[in-house]
């Protein structure tokens, strides 16, 4: 597993206004990266393969080409003061090539070990496990032989993932039972590859919450902890702040502190955690980076998730983030465009936030609407009495 111990320990060196930041990844997260990163003064470079994409509609150039290529990447470095990713699957060795000082180099405050730990499943399973922090039980699989020896000790049920790449609940089968596993021993046989996977045992959560934490290389700072609500694997809606007791908010914080000290962490980390009925917070995952449960902050927060990123990197100081209001965030998949949008003028309480994408497609995240409000329930069950979001019921 990577060590951290030369990252980002230390200050880092303050960014000024006027100097360039680039985002690796081109969606929404990098949009909204680059639009905090403006408010900064700061100048913006994107690097995605598709023109015209909804980070380069904000920010001042586009290098047009795909994440894994250095050259491009290269391109990018040497138009930048900084570098940062707006997701994980990209490429660290790439990375690692214009890292440093020079013409035609950049900064990466964030490191890239931060960015291996999190792309690999067991990396990250090991750092957040060797840093007195709960995960489910796991185990490593490399073959058959291992999945039956994990299965034993960890029992039915279990999720089975690959330990790179996936998201939104691509890249991973239940076991439920003897059968499932027998499916997967005949998909391998037949496939003739066996892919590194983990095994998790299956947690008995009461719900899925997340917390933000950010850091600029020394100094962290928390937001508040939320619950998530996911619908066929992807995120439908988050609720800020969680209604948890004194107690979990401070495991959860407290496990936030540790893991951005392990990281020394620059930028924004998300920790999506399952609160169990009996009071513990165990880690499911980890996202270098901010992330779709933290949108609310944008309206709720006194400074938001976007805004602690930008700093962190750029070697700011950070406020301790306070929520100036309960909200509700929901997710606007592309089969909700059209009713959202029909409902725009009768809803004055609706921030909506469009990304900019030219495509329209069942599941994607097209953008998101928050809604502050006293009463989170009362506004949940408004927000789906609208009808827009029926297809998730």
């Amino acid at each position: 597993m990577p060590c951290l111990s030369e990252e980002t320990g230390g200050r880092l060196q303050r960014l000024n206004p006027d100097q360039v930041i680039g985002i690796i990844g081109g969606g929404q997260l990098g949009r909204m990266m680059a639009i905090s990163a403006r408010y900064h003064g700061f100048r913006v470079g994107v690097l995605d393969p598709t023109p015209d994409c909804p980070a380069a509609q904000v920010a001042d150039f586009q290098v047009t080409a795909q994440y894994e290529d250095k050259d491009a990447i290269a391109r990018l470095a040497r138009q930048c003061d900084v570098l940062t990713y707006e997701f994980e699957n990209v490429d660290a060795e790439a990375i690692d090539a214009v890292r440093g000082q020079g013409a035609d180099r950049a900064a990466v405050p964030q490191g890239t070990d931060l960015l291996r730990v999190t792309q690999d499943r067991v990396f990250e399973k090991r750092f957040v496990n060797d840093h007195d922090t709960a995960t489910a039980p796991w185990q490593q699989v490399d073959d058959l032989a291992d999945l039956d020896r994990a299965i034993v000790q960890i029992g039915y049920p279990a999720v089975l993932k690959t330990r790179r790449g996936g998201y939104d609940g691509h890249g991973q089968k239940v076991l439920r039972g003897p059968a499932d596993l027998m499916d997967v021993h005949s998909r391998v046989e037949q496939e003739g590859m066996f892919p590194p996977l983990i095994i998790e045992g299956f947690v008995e959560f009461a719900f899925e919450a997340s917390i933000l934490v950010a850091g600029n290389g020394s100094d962290f700072v928390t937001f508040p902890i939320v619950r998530n609500d996911h619908r066929h694997n992807i995120l439908h809606l988050t609720v800020a702040p969680a209604e948890v007791d004194e107690t979990i908010i401070s495991r959860a914080r407290s496990l936030a502190l540790r893991l951005a000290e392990g990281f020394k962490l620059a930028g924004t980390l998300a920790i999506e955690l399952f609160i169990t009925r009996q009071g513990a917070v165990v880690v499911n995952e980890l996202a270098p980076r901010p992330h779709n449960s933290g949108h609310y902050t944008i309206e709720a927060c006194s400074i938001d998730q976007f805004d602690a990123h930008i700093r962190g990197i750029a070697g700011w100081p950070l406020p301790q983030p306070r929520l100036l209001s309960p909200a509700v965030m929901v997710n606007v998949l592309g089969q909700h465009v059209a009713p959202t949008r029909a409902l725009i003028g009768e809803h004055p309480e609706w921030y909506l936030h469009d990304y900019g994408k030219a495509e329209v497609r069942r599941d994607r995240k097209m953008g998101h609407i928050t809604v502050l409000t006293d009463d989170t329930t009362r506004t949940v069950a408004s927000l789906e009495a609208t009808g827009c979001w029926n297809d998730l019921q």
